[in-house]
């Protein structure tokens, strides 16, 4: 695979460390006294070894999604590829869903829900800020192309969803809002029997709120709560130990699914659950949950 005009290329040096550039013909990248001809790049092959004007040499390779969410530019703070993954598989976007997502920002998760979606799915953003649609807009061009999954609103979610962008029902519903708890009412009506509810927020006050509106609204059963930590490694011979920095705390997601109203005693996946499930055996306190 070759390197074309117009396409996003990241430069790595020895240390790792990563320099994003768009390859136009004709122009020339700088980098601490070094330049080199985009000419130089465009026709090479993804992965090549390139050498800058006074002798550095570089990595050059197409940027993974992950590499890409942290050099692109930014409206709202993006987040984490670690985050990202997890939404993916904990709100379940399958290929051919049907996701709600609000706010937009700077366009990392929507990027994350159209790759998942797939060309049958549909996503359906809310952005209340037209400067960081704008950004998002032009990040996810940017990455993916034309997408025609995509149907983008100036609009602020918490004023409600309108009645025909929910019109089929949507699969999924994912917030990465301050305030998601706000949401959950317009969420009862978007959502279809059996979706999934996810929102992702900093601080404890924030989930602690937001479950409290998932509760009251009589719908929602399976809530729980929870955040995830990445700690890498360093491994040189046999120098084996934690890196001494780490992507720690970054936000909670909380998920929960739509269903019928009634008696639904609350459950939430602790290590008893987990430990149970993980050994094929439904705990009985779980069977015909609703009533």
């Amino acid at each position: 695979m070759q390197f074309h005009n117009g396409e996003r290329v990241h430069l790595i040096d020895k240390n790792g460390r990563q320099y994003a550039l768009t390859l136009k013909a004709g122009e020339t990248y700088q980098h601490s006294g070094d330049t080199i001809a985009h000419d130089a790049l465009i026709g090479r092959p993804d992965g090549c070894l390139v050498t800058l004007s006074r002798g550095k040499r570089m990595l050059a390779l197409k940027p993974t999604f992950g590499d890409y969410v942290l050099k692109m530019p930014r409206g709202a703070q993006v987040l984490y590829p670690k985050d990202l993954a997890l939404i993916a598989m904990w709100a379940d976007i399958y290929p051919g869903a049907r996701v709600f997502e609000a706010g937009t920002g700077s366009g990392a998760l929507t990027m994350t829900l159209l790759r998942a979606v797939g060309e049958r799915g549909a996503v359906v953003t809310y952005e209340a800020r037209d400067d960081f649609a704008r950004t998002a807009l032009h990040n996810i061009e940017r990455y993916l192309g034309p997408v025609s999954t995509l149907t983008s609103r100036r609009a602020d979610v918490y004023e409600g969803i309108a009645a025909e962008d929910r019109d089929p029902l949507f699969d999924r519903l994912v917030l990465d809002l301050p305030e998601p708890w706000r949401v959950v009412p317009h969420a009862v009506e978007a959502l279809r029997s059996g979706g999934i509810y996810l929102s992702f927020v900093p601080t404890v006050p924030q989930v602690m709120q937001t479950v409290d509106a998932l509760e009251r609204a009589n719908v929602f059963g399976m809530i729980h709560s929870f955040e995830t930590l990445l700690r890498t490694w360093n491994i040189q011979g046999r120098s084996v130990r934690p890196d001494h920095r780490m992507v720690a705390h970054s936000g909670f997601l909380t998920v929960a699914r739509k269903i019928e109203p009634g008696l639904w005693r609350k459950m939430s996946p602790g290590p008893a659950m987990v430990e149970e499930l993980q050994g094929d055996k439904m705990p009985d306190d779980l069977e015909d949950p609703c009533v």
